[in-house]
């Protein structure tokens, strides 16, 4: 299967990225630039890498889609010290692209692991750019606001509430859910 982006996906990419980098940099313009930056690799690898690759890799369309009101959440939770970070997901068709015409339904078990690599990717990103601060310590400020971007996303998305991630992988399996859940608060709390 191809791997590519409509110009739909790449604008709301975009708009998505722009917005949770206004809302992580608490307004503050000077901050901007580090936290797109930021931004761009921890939110576009967790639903790229974590969510569209997966998903794409089980035979499945998925394309990212912001939400509009999500977005407009993102902004003004900010302003009361915490971010709903639920700018969009990546929406998955249960048409299998390999199989012309073939319409399967995704399974609870893929569902969930497609759901789980989202916060897998962040709490790989957060342990991997923690590490990085003690490393180069020229440039810990960036890694560290990168760690704990990356672990909030994680704890976020893995809250078992419908819609989000956590809710699909607690369904699926629970085990996971824990370890996976455990991990993002450890990482959390390290910072």
């Amino acid at each position: 299967m191809a791997f590519g982006f409509s110009k739909i996906e790449l604008r709301d990419l975009a708009i998505a990225v722009f917005v949770l980098a206004l809302a992580f940099s608490s307004w503050n313009i000077s901050l901007l630039p580090v936290t797109l930056f930021v931004i761009i690799i921890a939110f576009a690898a967790h639903e790229i890498v974590g969510h569209k690759l997966v998903a794409q890799r089980f035979g499945y369309f998925a394309e990212f889609r912001m939400w509009p009101y999500g977005l407009v959440l993102a902004l003004i939770s900010s302003l009361f010290g915490f971010i709903f970070a639920a700018p969009g997901a990546v929406y998955i068709s249960p048409v299998r692209r390999k199989f012309a015409f073939h319409v399967a339904r995704i399974t609870e078990r893929e569902n969930g692991i497609i759901s789980a690599g989202g916060p897998a990717v962040n709490i790989a990103l957060g342990f991997a750019t923690l590490a990085a601060a003690s490393l180069a310590p020229a440039f810990s400020d960036i890694f560290l606001l990168a760690a704990k971007i990356s672990f909030w996303l994680a704890l976020f998305n893995l809250i078992p509430v419908p819609p989000i991630d956590g809710s699909k992988v607690f369904a699926w399996n629970k085990l996971v859910w824990a370890v996976t859940a455990a991990l993002a608060v450890i990482g959390f709390f390290i910072l």
